[in-house]
């Protein structure tokens, strides 16, 4: 616990600027070239990033700035070029950079789960699916048709709706499992908010999922609804009808 400085002790003021400040060993780039990239703390990744600062706002009180706002690196994953433009200090050609940063990141996560995947279990399916929700404001659908050993054929988009909703029928979905000749197939969809528990048109559209599927003698694997722990009341970040017993 720290002590208060006595009374009429002087402010100890920040430096104006807080990068020329530093002796030059210390400075992000510097630090970079003898240490590697990964010995950077978050801060000084960012001040990487955007390279320099703005009248007034050197390039690591930015970036404090952004760290700040967001609440982590991750969290600026889901950040948008206006999001970033609120800040002072942020132009668009800043925002711009940020963004593409975020995207790449996005793209090079989710390309990992390019390989033929084995569902097993809930937790595969979120896995697969965890970069790929990361930053998305809206609803979306994707139908991952399976082959005989619950191997990955294809992952296909189908909808994508609001923020609250995405519409998606039963025959759209049966469609793309009859169209690669797959013997079952697992429906997910995500939660912008973060909460994964299903709502009554969640529950209404995956009855109908079971009851096409058997009509035809498929198996709807599971109906996967994607979130975030952070925000999901039993901690797991996803729903799982499976795993609740409802098909």
């Amino acid at each position: 616990m720290s002590e208060d400085p006595p009374s009429g002790s002087p402010a100890v003021a920040r430096p104006a600027n807080r990068l020329l400040a530093l002796s030059e060993s210390e400075r992000p780039q510097e630090r970079a070239l003898t240490l590697g990239i990964g010995k950077l703390a978050d801060l000084e990744l960012l001040a990487l990033i955007l390279r320099s600062g703005t009248r007034g706002h050197d390039v690591l009180t930015l970036a404090e700035k952004l760290l700040d706002e967001a609440g982590s690196l991750h969290a600026l994953a889901r950040w948008h070029e206006t999001d970033f433009q609120r800040l002072k200090g942020i132009g668009r050609i800043k925002a711009l950079q940020l963004c593409t940063v975020m995207e790449i990141v996005r793209r090079v996560l989710h390309a990992e789960r390019l390989a033929p995947q084995n569902f097993k279990d809930p937790e595969d399916i979120h896995a697969y699916f965890r970069h790929r929700i990361l930053g998305l404001d809206m609803e979306k659908c994707w139908v991952l048709t399976l082959n005989t050993r619950n191997r990955l054929q294809r992952c296909v988009e189908l909808t994508s709706g609001t923020a609250t909703q995405t519409l998606v029928r039963a025959s759209e979905v049966i469609r793309e499992v009859v169209r690669d000749s797959a013997t079952a197939f697992i429906v997910a969809h995500n939660h912008p908010s973060g909460d994964p528990s299903p709502s009554s048109a969640d529950n209404h559209i995956t009855r109908r999922l079971k009851a096409a599927a058997e009509a035809l003698d498929l198996k709807l694997h599971d109906h996967v609804i994607l979130g975030d722990a952070a925000h999901d009341p039993l901690g797991l970040g996803f729903y799982s009808y499976r795993s609740a017993g409802l098909l």
